[in-house]
């Protein structure tokens, strides 16, 4: 890395702040150049101190971070990430955020994390959002209507197959892109985000109100059927397993992948295993490898898969690692991943 990637902190909290100061300054290729307890400060710090990422909380004083980041993302567009609370206002203003223009969101230490587990994902977050595209702020777009959502192709039939997704950095965003596009008869989804707890809540809940499936997080013990799509909850893995035709799935803890809890690696692997021919992959945008090698394993099975192309990708990573081992079948736009999925399945003889 030529240079040290210049960060700003910017929360109400003086301990959260120390505590990120702290961390933050023991990660490699990383500098806190500043900090600010609120928006007001941290407008005149990101003028005269021109960092590259800004960490935002989103519940302040003054001005909350939701109105902050519209903005900064409208007059001096940064990328951001989300610093927020692991309450049920503090998860939907973060998916409000996200929607907004930031590139990734983390809860405040103590609440799901060690401050060691938190340093080390706030770090990565922290570089991939560097090298992240960052598009123009405009006019948010309203969310699909029922009949708009509803027009898409119903399929012939969806016995015993699986749709296995993986996404981190943008992957919010794409997924809500994907779900969408898929008819309500599409066999049943298991989804990897990298977001941690209590976020994904309020993830599936904004994604059941807007997908033609029923979504929702992930609870041990599952099926995985026909018009459903399950999110792996923050925090915890997500694995495919199979008694007799049914599938279904195993939540738990364990240590990180990736530096990931869940890890898309640790959900593919277990598909190839379980469901082989019977699955089809796709890998959304993020940084780093994980998915690449669960992927490959998921070809090997048999397994049909599809990456996200990279001009459709926030950061052009987890997918161009799964190209690169020769795990894809397919590469495509974010906006037609769908419609390939729908025509690989009919090919598949669901």
């Amino acid at each position: 890395m030529a240079r040290k990637i210049k960060v700003l902190i910017v929360d109400d909290s003086a301990i959260v702040r120390k505590i990120f100061s702290e961390q933050l300054s023991r990660q490699r290729g990383i500098e806190v150049v500043g900090t600010a307890p609120d928006p007001y400060v941290a407008r005149d710090k990101i003028v005269r101190l021109r960092p590259d990422v800004v960490t935002l909380d989103i519940e302040m004083p003054r001005m909350d971070g939701v109105t902050f980041l519209k903005k900064l993302m409208q007059y001096y567009p940064l990328p951001v990430i989300i610093v927020s609370s692991l309450s049920e206002r503090g998860s939907k203003l973060a998916l409000e955020a996200l929607s907004l223009g930031a590139l990734e969101v983390i809860s405040k230490p103590g609440e799901a994390y060690s401050a060691g587990e938190m340093s080390l994902q706030l770090a990565e977050k922290i570089r991939a959002v560097y090298g992240a595209k960052l598009k123009p702020a405009s006019p948010r777009k309203p969310e699909p209507s029922l009949e708009d959502v509803f027009e898409s192709r119903a399929l012939a039939a969806t016995t015993n197959k699986i749709i296995a997704i993986g996404a981190s950095t943008g992957g919010t965003e794409a997924i809500k892109q994907v779900l969408t596009r898929l008819p309500r008869n599409s066999p049943g989804v298991v989804v990897v985000q990298h977001m941690p707890a209590r976020f994904t809540t309020s993830f599936a809940e904004r994604l059941n109100d807007i997908c033609p499936m029923r979504v929702k997080e992930a609870e041990d013990g599952d099926t995985i059927m026909t018009g459903q799509a399950l999110i792996a909850p923050g925090n915890f893995h997500m694995l495919v397993k199979r008694s007799g035709a049914r599938y279904y799935v195993e939540v738990k803890t364990g240590p990180l992948v990736h530096y990931q809890r869940p890890a898309v690696d640790v959900l593919f692997k277990s598909v190839a295993r379980y469901a082989g021919a019977n699955a089809l992959g796709i890998i959304l945008t993020g940084m780093g490898r994980d998915g690449a090698a669960g992927m490959l394993d998921m070809k090997q099975a048999g397994a049909v898969n599809i990456a996200q192309d990279e001009k459709s990708c926030v950061v052009f990573g987890m997918p161009k690692e799964a190209i690169a081992l020769g795990a894809v079948d397919y590469v495509q736009d974010i906006h037609s991943i769908a419609g390939r999925a729908v025509s690989v399945l009919e090919a598949m003889k669901i």
